[in-house]
């Protein structure tokens, strides 16, 4: 393993363990060299670089909504931890859990949906967390489920998930060949959804096997996930990179509150605008236009689940 690599992984690690509780070891697919699936479509990234950005999505959510639970990476950048690599990050340092984010790819271009993946089914608790990280992406988040696969299911076994010591699934999180699926996979909405199921499925595998241990939300940095089943919908208005005062002349005519959110994106926009929510697409579609009749041409709805 590289040497800078290591000591920043073990930096990470040290300061998992100085804090206490469960710690999770994200691992973010492919890196540097290995682009990992490659789109079909101009101005899609590649799977290395989405799985990246849904990998920080899932620690920051985990990170700032669950107590006693501990966040590190096999890689936070553009390098490439080989799979050696990174099976003795997870081994070595005894983590508790390993998650695994690809982006999956097929020659036909129909096939679409979102695939758990885990060693065997003798694997109890990666087969549990497989379970609900599966149903997240069906029921509340409105995917294709493909379900949970085995080795012998896909032909092979996958290194990451045959030799961790510890509950470790590989999560397909789309098919970046599917014109359609690939759009919502390099957009930071669906990256958002992704990301909120699988901090979701994550939370409540945690609650269930771990009793004793308080993983009641932080109050000091909440981040909003919708727990409803309900959908609900904002309209964005714009993005900047730096902060704007909600106090702004341009916001106080709209005459409806405005609401600045910090997104955690690879982009140098990093706040989002938004007014709402609303639970009536038509009455958010009426502030919509209203928005756009007085400066905000480009307000669009977003949809949340």
């Amino acid at each position: 393993m590289r040497l800078s690599m290591l000591l920043s992984f073990l930096f990470c690690l040290l300061q998992s363990f100085a804090q206490g509780g469960i710690t999770i070891l994200i691992d973010p697919g492919h890196g540097g060299k290995d682009p990992g699936h490659l789109p079909t479509e101009e101005g899609i990234a590649q799977e290395k670089e989405i799985a990246l950005l849904i990998s920080n999505k899932i620690g920051y959510y985990l990170t700032n909504n669950i107590s006693n639970v501990n966040v590190v990476y096999t890689r936070t950048d553009d390098t490439y931890p080989s799979l050696d690599e990174r099976v003795d990050m997870a081994n070595n340092q005894k983590v508790d859990y390993m998650l695994s984010i690809h982006i999956n790819g097929s020659e036909n271009s129909a096939i679409h949906g979102t695939e758990t993946h885990i060693h065997n089914f003798e694997s109890k608790r990666s087969y549990q967390w497989a379970l609900m990280i599966e149903s997240q992406f069906k029921n509340r988040a409105g995917r294709k489920s493909r379900g949970v696969k085995t080795g012998d299911d896909i032909g092979h076994s996958i290194q990451v998930l045959k030799y961790t010591e510890m509950p470790t699934v590989l999560v397909e999180c789309g098919f970046i060949t599917n014109k359609n699926e690939a759009a919502f996979l390099n957009s930071d909405y669906g990256q958002e959804i992704i990301a909120s199921a699988i901090f979701r499925a994550t939370r409540e595998m945690l609650q269930k096997n771990h009793p004793d241990i308080d993983f009641t939300p932080l109050e000091n940095k909440p981040v909003v996930i919708n727990e409803s089943n309900e959908p609900f919908y904002k309209i964005q208005i714009m993005s900047s990179i730096d902060t704007v005062s909600l106090a702004t002349p341009q916001f106080k005519k709209l005459n409806y509150p405005v609401e600045r959110v910090l997104v955690e994106s690879a982009s140098l926009y990093k706040y989002k605008y938004y007014i709402g929510p609303y639970a009536d697409k038509q009455e958010a579609k009426k502030v919509q236009k209203d928005v756009q009749a007085n400066g905000f041409g480009d307000a669009f709805i977003v949809t949340f689940p």
